[in-house]
């Protein structure tokens, strides 16, 4: 068994978000995206919840039309079919989000 790190090989991409899954187990995936200055708005529309921590840096997003500004330590709750779109990160934002998806009925 080897420990992974968050903080290696955590610089940005030229452009955009770089998505690393750090696990997937079940129903449960932890991500974690490291951003550029430049990203390009895209709009999540996801099926399952998602809760994000910002370990580094600062960003914008807009959550069902509402612009919320995150900075270091700052984290936040996103209900499964929640509108959201990051639209402004500084270079080499780090995060930590993990996603809970519905359980398939077995």
């Amino acid at each position: 068994m080897h420990p992974g790190n968050l903080f290696r090989d955590d610089q940005p991409p030229s452009s955009g978000e770089r998505f690393d899954t750090l696990l997937a187990h079940r129903n449960l995936l932890v991500e974690r995206i490291v951003s550029s200055a430049d990203i390009v708005p895209g709009d999540y529309l996801q099926e399952q919840d998602e809760w994000v921590v910002l370990l580094r840096g600062s960003a914008t997003l807009v959550v069902d039309g509402e612009e919320v500004r995150l900075a270091t330590g700052d984290y936040l709750f996103l209900p499964a079919r929640t509108p959201h779109s990051v639209t402004q990160t500084s270079a080499g934002a780090l995060w930590l989000a993990i996603h809970l998806r519905p359980e398939v009925p077995a």
